[in-house]
């Protein structure tokens, strides 16, 4: 029964050319969805999501609008098709907006008109190249905010600041770019107590220093934008990344979202929580796998992650829905 699976919406990373296709080639509601979302805010998404290139789709302020309309695109057909039901949701960053549309807490257009704001506010919040993010291999969350610290007393220069927890020993992190750049030169691994360590800092492809204090601009304009929008209780819980716990008020939920633009994605504790209420069968409703991928490691031996990414697979998590 859909009862006992969670509903989970993928983020940033997720989107490529040709996403939601076969659904808007199979659904006659995926493409009224399609164009709710075009007649919203004056895109063609049909020209964008399935001919725009990789760096159309990259760039923020189209990336957010389209994982938030394919991952609904899908939610809803798993809704029409077999009756889902989720007893709870959660969505990965941009994914919690998708999440908060499934539990009807906000309308779908208000979401795809908040989402392009989103975008565009947190692409504008720091001039290009002033900020950036690294993924950090091998460390503890403690180990990592430790660094962090380290690196902002040794420097004199703020902020470097954990953005993701996404599984255990991948972790993300974000600021200043010359921060980013100085500790990936400057750790060693007797700042940690250790002699020897395995640590890897990876810069990231992004266009912007996202999920820290340097977002701060975005999440005034946020807040101003959602604070326009009606929000209702939600029909089931959604985990939020702020904090990794439940919430079905309207108001908490929009009010998380607001300080998520700012603060960590805590998508481990999120995770954690699904599990803590027994919702270890959980669909990835959104174009490809990258929450799969976390929740192997996350808690491998406990989470089944179903992806929709195909009429097959679509027909499987049909099963698992009715069962």
């Amino acid at each position: 029964m859909s009862s006992s699976l969670a509903a989970i919406f993928p983020g940033q990373g997720s989107q490529h050319p040709g996403m939601g296709r076969y659904l808007y080639d199979e659904f006659s509601l995926v493409r009224e969805l399609f164009e709710e979302a075009s007649d919203a805010i004056s895109v063609d998404f049909k020209k964008l999501c399935f001919e725009g290139s990789d760096a159309d789709l990259a760039l923020t302020e189209n990336t957010q609008p389209c994982l938030l309309l394919v991952s609904t695109s899908s939610y809803q057909v798993l809704k029409s098709e077999f009756g889902f039901l989720p007893k709870a949701a959660a969505g990965h960053s941009i994914g919690e907006y998708a999440a908060v549309v499934a539990a009807e807490a906000m309308g779908f257009a208000d979401g795809i008109r908040a989402v392009r704001k989103r975008g565009q506010a947190m692409q504008s919040a720091v001039p290009v190249g002033q900020g950036g993010m690294a993924a950090v291999m091998g460390l503890t969350p403690n180990q990592v905010e430790k660094v962090c610290k380290w690196t902002e007393e040794e420097t004199g220069a703020k902020p470097l600041e954990p953005a993701n927890f996404n599984a255990p020993g991948q972790i993300v992190i974000s600021g200043k770019m010359e921060l980013i750049q100085w500790v990936s030169e400057n750790f060693k691994p007797q700042i940690l107590g250790e002699e020897k360590m395995r640590v890897k800092f990876i810069p990231l492809k992004v266009s912007a220093p996202f999920h820290c204090s340097m977002m701060m601009p975005a999440q005034e304009e946020m807040k101003q934008v959602l604070s326009e929008i009606t929000f209702q209780d939600g029909k089931f819980p959604v985990v939020q990344n702020v904090h990794g716990k439940p919430e079905t008020s309207g108001a908490k939920l929009r009010e998380n979202l607001i300080s998520q633009v700012s603060q960590s994605v805590k998508w481990t504790d999120c995770m954690e929580s699904l599990v803590e209420m027994n919702l270890t069968q959980m669909i990835e409703c959104g174009a490809g796998q990258v929450l799969s991928g976390l929740n192997k490691k996350i808690n491998g031996e406990r989470i089944q992650t179903l992806t929709l990414n195909s009429m097959e697979e679509l027909k499987l998590a049909g099963k698992v829905v009715t069962q």
